[in-house]
């Protein structure tokens, strides 16, 4: 789930997905067993309690009015430009200093002391926002998050991730973080009512043990999709084909080594994943009539996907660099055709760099013409911003600061978190939109990207200054919802996952680079899905089955020709 603030790839766009799974296992030595009483008998969420928890009451903020109306299936509403702000709140959330951890994807930022836009930000809040930041590289933010927990000082506000090899989740919150349920379960959220405009479904996300343990950070229900430009894929008739066949053929003809010319970015992984969704796959589990489940890895469409993919290989199709880290240039000088994204509002950031930049975005299609093709939605959040125990009167005050910082879009507040201050950081164009400043571009992205990582509003679309962007976005989503399917397993949660999944995932994903860039056979596949499932994979699906939402829909898997 990796992913830009709402969202971003390997690494970025999975959201630490290949971590550690070691991330808590230091700080959980000892102490932290005697609070396991908390837990079910799979030692993770507290499944039973935890369905019966009184969620926060939905109020639906109504200060602003899209241009483009979204829907409970998950379209996002969209503005064509910023409306005039309106204010939220009505005082400063702090009073004092407050101490934050959370992470960035963009490019890190000068410090507090040499940021004017983090200063003026304090001032807004009332009081010092002492937010370490952690880099998007590596191992980075588990491997900070693990020694911060062993060192036992913690911050007085933490991100948590969704699912990143954070094992024993359970009785590291009940012995490390404060229980919000008493100030946010029904109606008590009316008291903060930027947080209870964020709907039900963010909610769950920071629910466990049968308790809310902080404020979820919702970003877009989307999940990864395949852009381009349209100038680069014109020539071949646009990326979007009518089936893998044509696809093939215009990868192969837009490839041309001596012109340093190549269809696709080495993200294998990734491409693998639209590949798989041609093919009609399940996203990451598929419910059986029965009740039981398949895993993404045991069906014929992954094993077809791979041989595809290593025929694009073979073909030349893959950039030959796979530390390339520029792509937006690449893509925008024609040097790279197509790369894999967190989600379609992610082509907003081309027409930052090239305003002249016109971005198309694939809609999967079927593989043969004959299978219905699938598309993966998101996880619909990037997890919660939980709390150290602390005094009431502490709690209120950051209840409120969190309140402040998920201001909806269209607020006062949100502009200032997201664009600055106007002449400082930003200044309105002739439809008043905020554009970043030379000082904004510099001073704020790396800032914001780790303030939206740790409070969010329910998501938008929006591309300041660029309506057109915005309509594309809006309709591209409209398509991609006409074959939506959400991972039957989200809101569950596997201990087993938490502490193996990123490992035997690798084992998984290792082999199948291998396959696809020749260095194995397809033969060997299954036997790395066997050590998959012997070593974790069958317990985990165990876990989501007994956890398994009553109401996810049942996948049916359809006939993959063997080539």
């Amino acid at each position: 789930m990796k992913r830009a603030v709402n969202g971003a790839g390997v690494s970025r766009r999975n959201f630490l997905g290949l971590a550690g799974a070691s991330v808590a296992a230091i700080a959980l030595t000892g102490t932290l067993s005697a609070c396991s009483g908390g837990s079910d008998s799979k030692g993770g969420g507290g499944a039973a309690a935890s369905k019966a928890v009184v969620l926060p009451t939905y109020k639906e903020f109504t200060g602003v009015t899209a241009d483009l109306p979204g829907n409970a299936e998950g379209l996002e509403p969209g503005f064509l430009n910023m409306p005039t702000p309106v204010a939220s709140t009505k005082a400063k959330p702090l009073t004092g200093p407050i101490s934050v951890l959370s992470e960035t994807f963009e490019v890190m930022a000068p410090a507090m002391p040499d940021n004017p836009f983090w200063q003026r930000l304090n001032t807004a809040l009332g009081g010092e926002f002492n937010m370490q930041i952690v880099e998007d590289i590596g191992d980075g933010y588990p491997a900070k998050f693990a020694t911060i927990l062993a060192g036992g000082d913690l911050p007085d506000l933490m991100w948590i991730p969704p699912n990143q090899g954070i094992p024993n989740v359970g009785p590291m919150l009940e012995a490390k973080f404060q229980d919000l349920t008493p100030y946010l379960s029904g109606d008590a959220v009316l008291d903060y009512p930027n947080l209870a405009a964020l709907k039900p479904d963010s909610w769950r996300t920071a629910v466990v043990n049968g308790k809310i343990w902080g404020a979820p950070i919702p970003s877009t229900p989307f999940g990864q999709v395949m852009i381009g430009t349209a100038g680069t894929w014109e020539k071949v008739g646009g990326l979007n084909a009518k089936d893998a066949d044509e696809f093939f053929e215009k990868a192969k003809e837009l490839t041309n080594p001596s012109k340093k010319q190549y269809a696709l970015e080495p993200a294998y992984i990734n491409v693998l994943h639209m590949i798989t969704e041609w093919l009609g796959a399940p996203n990451a589990w598929a419910v059986n009539k029965d009740r039981s489940l398949t895993h993404l890895y045991e069906t014929d469409q992954y094993t077809a996907g791979v041989e595809y993919a290593a025929k694009l290989f073979a073909a030349g199709a893959f950039y030959p660099d796979v530390n390339v880290t520029n792509t937006k240039s690449l893509i925008l000088n024609g040097t790279l055709g197509a790369v894999v994204t967190a989600g379609p509002r992610d082509i907003r950031g081309y027409s930052a760099i090239d305003k002249d930049a016109k971005m198309e975005i694939l809609v999967p299609f079927s593989f043969d013409g004959k299978i219905t093709p699938t598309y993966d939605m998101g996880y619909g959040t990037v997890g919660y911003t939980a709390f150290k125990k602390t005094d009431e009167k502490r709690i209120k005050e950051q209840l409120e600061l969190i309140n402040w910082l998920s201001a909806p879009f269209g607020t006062v507040e949100y502009l200032q978190k997201n664009f600055g201050w106007e002449g400082d950081d930003f200044t309105f164009d002739g439809d008043g939109n905020p554009i970043l400043t030379e000082a904004g571009q510099k001073n704020l992205p790396g800032v914001v990207s780790a303030l939206n990582i740790m409070s969010s509003p329910e998501s938008v679309v929006f591309s300041p200054g660029f309506p057109e962007v915005t309509k594309y976005i809006h309709e591209t989503e409209k398509k991609l919802l006409e074959n939506a399917w959400r991972n039957p397993t989200n809101g569950s949660y596997s201990d087993t996952n938490a502490k193996v999944g990123p490992k035997i995932t690798k084992i998984v994903r290792d082999k199948t680079i291998d396959i696809i860039t020749g260095r194995a056979k397809i033969t060997e596949l299954a036997d790395v899905v066997k050590r998959w499932k012997s070593e974790g994979g069958d317990k985990i699906r165990a876990e989501y089955e007994a956890d398994l939402n009553p109401d996810a829909p049942v996948f049916t898997l359809q006939p993959v020709s063997k080539s």
